[in-house]
Order: C-alpha cells, then sequence, then structure tokens
C-alpha cells in the first residue's frame, strides 16, 4: 500500500458517485444550487414547519454546528427563511415559497433512493445496511478511537 491508497477511498468515490447522480435529478430538474445534504433537513421542515438549529440537527442526525453551516447555505440558495420567533435566544427557520416548490421532487426522490438501494442491496452477497451493522457492532465493543490509539503507541 502507498502512502496515498486508502482502504476508505474506494467508499468516499463510491458514495461521491451516487451523491453526484442523485444531484443531477434537481439539475435536470431544474432546481438550481440544490444540495443533496439539504434533502433531509428540507423535507423535515416541509413535513413540520419551522424548526430551530438544534431541532433540524436532531431529525437527521448531525450536529449543530453541521446545521448550522446547511442552514447557512439552504439560504443562501434561497431554500429556506427565517422564521418568526417569540424566543429571542434561538432562531428557526422555515421553508421559503422556492424550498415548499421543491418538495414534491425531494420527496419523490427520496424514495426512489431508497427503492434505488434496496434493488441494489438484493444484488450484493453482503448488503451494505449488513456491513454497517457489523461495523457498528465491532465498534461498539472496541471504539475507533482506541483502535487508533494502539496503532499510534505502536509506533
Amino acid at each position: 500500500m502507498t502512502d496515498l491508497d486508502s482502504r476508505w477511498r474506494p467508499v468516499r468515490l463510491l458514495l461521491e458517485a451516487v451523491d453526484q447522480q442523485i444531484a443531477s435529478i434537481y439539475a435536470d430538474a431544474g432546481v438550481d444550487g440544490m444540495r443533496t445534504r439539504f434533502v433531509g433537513p428540507l423535507i423535515q421542515l416541509g413535513r413540520r414547519g419551522a424548526m430551530t438549529v438544534r431541532e433540524l440537527a436532531d431529525s437527521v442526525e448531525v450536529t449543530h454546528s453541521a446545521m448550522s453551516q446547511t442552514v447557512a447555505a439552504m439560504r443562501s440558495a434561497g431554500f429556506v427563511a427565517d422564521a418568526a420567533n417569540s424566543d429571542g435566544r434561538t432562531r428557526r427557520v422555515q421553508l421559503s415559497e422556492r424550498g415548499r416548490a421543491a418538495i414534491p421532487l425531494l420527496e419523490a426522490e427520496w424514495r426512489a433512493t431508497e427503492d434505488s438501494l434496496a434493488e441494489l442491496e438484493a444484488e450484493v452477497p453482503y448488503p451494505l445496511t449488513q456491513v454497517v451493522a457489523d461495523l457498528a457492532a465491532a465498534l461498539a465493543k472496541r471504539s475507533f478511537r482506541e483502535r487508533l490509539d494502539a496503532h499510534l503507541n505502536a509506533r
């Protein structure tokens, strides 16, 4: 293995390729500025109405910091706007008109993506969801940080 080879590289490249193909659905539909990382939060806003950044982060299981950056990007792209808020300590966001108009496409793409992944998993002998579950179980026994530390200390 060379210095630039990585066991994660094929996984990253695969995920990037799938992500780009999903993004092409939005581009083909003329939804400029849509990023795949916007889809979950926008669907949540469409289903639940205005939310705080914390609520939105919790609903899609990302950090507050990551969601704060995503909300800023969605706002810049015109998909969300600030919502009325009686609590000055938190900010709430809601779908903009542009965001509301995109929801039917986002919902349809989400369902199609899930169906496509299920179809793909049926074609391979060891489904990705099983790989993830098995990795999570192994990491529950010994965290990745513990494994890193052991390898760093062995050098």
